[in-house]
């Protein structure tokens, strides 16, 4: 409570007076005031000092119990093997010290660099990989293994989160797939199409609550846009986005078994 202001006026009762033959009473004893820190007397605020447990706090230490960033793509880094055509496929998280250098080298493969821009020194493709590894999980960036070997280089993304956003009408939780095939051999095996389905395969199955898989290649790329095609995606429209004109390819949860 507030102190009385000592500069206020305060009126005095008259004092009581005691009858000859009163009987005192013993005055009753004063209110226990239990000191939690706040200092003794009348006006201390009592409070209770709580012990909450450290995996409670920890919860809400970093913002408010938001997901981890692993959950942003429910795991993809571990979603283990498929069967194609071609063989067993998997989908493994680019570690720099061990795959910069190979992917390095596709992208200065000039009917890459055509479309991905990233010819030139290592550094270029380092950087632009550790931009989604060092980031919040949205995007992942991986090598795609044939039967153990790596031959393409695969971003799994959260499309609705991503810039592309703002140039269709993005759902919650539609995922985007970016890929490319490192050699020439095995794009003439026409791998493409085989590939694309099993991955989008992989992200209906791995991702419950993603009911379309987009992607959005250069409208110059006409063998890419036909593998899309050929994996059951539908071409959706057409998207000025910065440095091209894309097609905006979806594949539908609903539609998966039909395409």
């Amino acid at each position: 409570m507030p102190p009385t202001d000592a500069g206020t006026a305060v009126e005095q009762a008259p004092a009581a007076t005691t009858a000859p033959d009163a009987v005192r009473l013993p005055d009753p004893p004063a209110p226990t005031v239990t000191d939690t820190g706040g200092g003794g007397g009348p006006d201390a605020e009592d409070t209770l000092d709580l012990h909450l447990p450290d995996d409670f706090v920890a919860r809400f230490a970093d913002g408010g119990g938001d997901p981890p960033p692993d959950d942003l793509l429910d795991g993809a880094g571990d979603w283990g093997t498929v069967s194609t055509r071609a063989g067993a496929f998997q989908l493994a998280p680019v570690r720099l010290e061990r795959d910069l250098p190979v992917v390095a080298r596709w992208m200065n493969d000039p009917a890459v660099a055509e479309f991905w821009q990233l010819a030139g020194e290592q550094r270029l493709t380092e950087v632009h990989l550790r931009g989604q590894l060092d980031g919040d999980g949205r995007s992942l960036p991986c090598l795609g293994l044939l039967d153990g070997t790596p031959m393409s280089y695969w971003e799994i993304y959260r499309a609705d989160l991503d810039p592309l956003a703002r140039h269709y009408p993005a759902r919650p939780h539609d995922t985007g797939v970016h890929l490319l095939i490192g050699s020439g051999a095995d794009r003439r095996r026409g791998l493409g199409s085989a590939l694309l389905r099993a991955v989008a395969d992989l992200i209906l199955d791995r991702r419950p609550a993603c009911a379309r898989v987009v992607a959005e290649p250069d409208l110059r790329n006409a063998p890419s846009v036909t593998a899309f095609l050929a994996a059951g995606f539908r071409y959706a429209a057409e998207l000025d986005l910065p440095g091209k004109r894309a097609a905006l390819m979806i594949r539908d949860r609903s539609l998966r078994h039909l395409m």
